[in-house]
């Protein structure tokens, strides 16, 4: 970005959204309401993510299915996955972009999950992109205090976004 002859720093990483499956043409707003989200997840989150990039693709149940068995052992469709960049080594360039990751998210779960939780489409989505986000630069829910942490962000990440928290039914430690 350029501003007066001067090149300035971005604080929001470049986000890419790649939609490779037809059935996210119902969507047309779903790239802008992910790029609302990641900037949010961006500046509220504590991490270094100026100047980075990361990719989001919409696909459909059957090619997430394909990433979660070849990935993770699990033949069967999820509602999103994050894969984090391997960080280049110290010698690389220091003019090379930092990638962040790439996030997937199957459109059918997604829906199916919005309408069975009577939430809009567009706050699910909100949700899973954060959570993806989330992941990529270094969050997880293995252990009850990280998911913790990790819930507690997400829900801040909502709120700023006008979204209700996502975990309404789960009990909250005060």
């Amino acid at each position: 970005m350029q501003t007066a002859g001067t090149l300035v720093s971005s604080v929001l990483p470049l986000t890419e959204v790649l939609v490779v499956a037809d059935c996210w043409q119902t969507e047309p707003e779903a790239e802008a309401v992910i790029h609302r989200a990641i900037n949010a997840a961006a500046e509220i989150a504590d991490a270094d993510v100026g100047d980075t990039e990361l990719a989001v693709m919409l696909t459909d149940d059957a090619g997430i299915r394909t990433l979660n068995s070849n990935w993770r052992g699990i033949d069967k469709p999820t509602n999103v996955l994050s894969f984090p960049a391997l960080q280049p080594a110290a010698d690389a360039p220091s003019d090379a972009p930092r990638m962040l990751g790439d996030i997937a998210i199957a459109y059918e779960t997604t829906r199916k999950e919005a309408d069975e939780e009577e939430k809009p489409f567009d706050h699910h989505l909100s949700h899973l992109a954060v959570h993806g986000f989330l992941h990529l630069i270094g969050y997880d829910h293995e252990k009850d205090d990280d998911a913790e942490a990790m819930e507690g962000l997400e829900r801040e990440i909502l709120a700023q976004l006008g979204i209700p928290d996502p975990y309404p039914d789960r009990e909250r430690m005060d």
